[in-house]
């Protein structure tokens, strides 16, 4: 069809055809300010309603179903968080979870692996929580956007055993507690074996390898004191 075109059309005729599908693609059926306006609001009145009841009515019961405790407040946004392998999950009261964040249990450990979430704690967008034995995350704990908390790697170091799909080494696994009041910044990553101390914020992009301790901004990679905080 396009040789065809070519062959039957003058150059001058076939800039003319490109610049009208061109003006095309651009239009749209023209704004009524007052009705579309009504549309608009009415699109999102049935949008947030249905948003609503299936996040109340069916996300949020088949994830508690999945807990091993039954909070009595609980907010799920965007969906139900993605769970997978063997893992013992305990949430508390008023918590915020993002639907879209996994939830890993490491599945080659001799024990379960469990998650402990304390009280009115945010788990934001694109949280990973890669459990190996426990995760602790204390009360009023606020996690923003894409943190990854690496309780296992995976993988093992020893490149033949990892070409052979070997699962990772206990030595490579370890818990990670935060601690009360902490906060962490978008794109954080926490190492195993790492302890967060009270009320520390940690700045977002940072790689935490080693203990923090209480009370500090931190950052870089791997994290360091910045400064103490007044809290």
């Amino acid at each position: 069809m396009r040789a065809f075109v070519k062959a039957h059309l003058a150059p001058s005729h076939l800039a003319l055809l490109k610049n009208g599908i061109r003006q095309l693609r651009g239009c749209y059926f023209p704004c009524i300010p007052g009705v579309h306006r009504c549309i608009y609001h009415l699109h999102l009145a049935v949008k947030q309603s249905l948003h609503c009841i299936l996040q109340k009515c069916y996300f949020t019961p088949m994830f508690i179903s999945r807990l091993a405790n039954r909070p009595r407040q609980l907010h799920l946004a965007c969906g139900m968080p993605q769970v997978l392998g063997p893992l013992d999950i305990q949430i508390g009261e008023q918590c915020r979870l993002s639907g879209i964040a996994t939830y890993c249990g490491r599945a080659w450990g001799q024990q379960k692996p469990r998650l402990i979430v304390g009280n009115n704690v945010d788990i934001g967008w694109q949280n990973t929580l890669a459990v190996g034995r426990t995760i602790r995350i204390d009360d009023n704990v606020r996690l923003a956007g894409q943190v990854f908390l690496a309780g296992f790697p995976g993988h093992p170091i020893d490149p033949i055993a990892r070409a052979d799909g070997q699962p990772d080494t206990e030595n490579q696994v370890g818990d990670i507690h935060l601690c009360r009041n902490t906060w962490l910044g978008t794109g954080v990553m926490v190492m195993a074996g790492v302890t967060i101390g009270e009320a520390s914020v940690i700045a977002a992009g940072s790689v935490v390898t080693k203990d923090i301790p209480p009370g500090v901004l931190a950052g870089g990679n791997p994290a360091r004191v910045i400064k103490p905080l007044e809290y």
